[in-house]
């Protein structure tokens, strides 16, 4: 499997639509990288299911997906499935993330995300983080608008079974989906594992990457 090392970040930007998005699309991937990098700063943010349960739950599941960093998660509180008439809310809110911090990496829904408010708050990230290394997650949901991702994060057995522990815990609100379930998420990551030669995955969608393979990048300015 070829691979390219991004090193380990000192600085995470994660954001999602909804509470639980994060953890579903990038949970064990949030695990690797906390657990290897006790300290690690993360700024998340949800732009919709602030002041409730939701945001409760938000708020114990990525303390849990995110072991000894410094989490600092703002949930908001647009109306699910409105982002595009709330778009200049949203386009402040990710506006005011990038201002306040400087990530190494971000992770983010895929651009090409059935979901309106996935796809919208992606595009608004791609613009905000131009030179950034953006990860764009998957959700697994109804529409099967799973595609063929680029980048993968292999997961440890014990990390996969943790993030499906972790989403099981923490959104109760959830259980009731017919799709949010164990054989769900597992199976899901055993197929990303199949094609990056792993047990266990989480892919991504990367729009654009700079590669630097020794050559001094001033020799192209």
């Amino acid at each position: 499997m070829i691979r390219l090392g991004a090193g380990r970040p000192d600085r995470i930007a994660a954001v999602g639509a909804h509470c639980d998005d994060i953890a579903i699309g990038a949970g064990g991937t949030l695990l690797t990288m906390c657990l290897a990098r006790p300290g690690v700063r993360v700024d998340a943010l949800v732009l919709s299911g602030g002041g409730g349960e939701r945001e409760r739950e938000e708020r114990a599941a990525l303390a849990a997906c995110c072991p000894g960093a410094d989490l600092r998660l703002t949930v908001l509180k647009l109306p699910d499935g409105r982002l595009p008439a709330h778009w200049e809310e949203a386009k402040a809110a990710v506006q005011e993330l990038r201002g306040r911090t400087e990530p190494e990496l971000v992770l983010a829904p895929r651009t090409d995300d059935a979901h309106q408010d996935h796809r919208g708050l992606a595009r608004l990230v791609t613009t905000a983080y131009r030179d950034h290394l953006v990860l764009g997650y998957e959700i697994v949901k109804w529409d099967g608008d799973l595609g063929r991702p680029v980048a993968y994060q292999p997961l440890s057995p014990e990390t996969a079974e943790r993030k499906v522990r972790l989403l099981q815990e923490h959104y109760p609100s959830q259980r009731h989906r017919p799709w949010y379930d164990r054989e769900v998420f597992l199976g899901l990551a055993r197929i990303r594992g199949v094609e990056c030669h792993a047990r266990y995955a989480e892919a991504f969608a990367v729009a654009k990457l700079t590669l630097d393979l020794g050559a001094d990048p001033c020799a192209y300015c």
